[in-house]
């Protein structure tokens, strides 16, 4: 959901959400207002909060050597099997690497990661 609002989406509505809701929610983002469900906005807000404390324990959000190792190595399209044969590492290990990269991120996909990654290594 924050990666949809990030992305520049004027809001966020739950599949649950009624014929009603539905219509009121594009009449609003008609007149360049934004929504969100009022059932997400306490997961919101504790998801900005948690992505806040996040920044202040690791101001850059850089990643470690060893988790650009890993997303070097995603970038060159390799499967987490593989990518612990080459780093002489378990594949669920490679697995906890991943995990944590995304969520210094903020990206749910190995393919966000991997465009992210690479764009920040191309602006160094």
């Amino acid at each position: 959901m924050l990666a949809t609002v990030l992305a520049g989406a004027a809001g966020f509505l739950l599949k649950q959400a009624d014929e009603h809701g539905v219509i009121q929610a594009v009449e609003t983002v008609a007149k360049g207002q934004s929504i969100v469900d009022p059932a997400v906005t306490h997961a919101l807000l504790q998801r900005m909060r948690s992505f806040s404390s996040q920044t202040t324990a690791n101001p850059s959000g850089a990643l470690s050597p060893q988790e650009e190792c890993v997303m070097t190595l995603v970038v060159q399209g390799k499967t987490n099997k593989e990518i612990g044969l080459d780093m002489g590492l378990s594949e669920k290990t490679v697995k906890n690497y991943l995990s944590n990269i995304f969520q210094k991120m903020q990206v749910s996909r190995r393919s966000q990661a991997a465009v992210l990654f690479e764009r920040q290594r191309v602006g160094r």
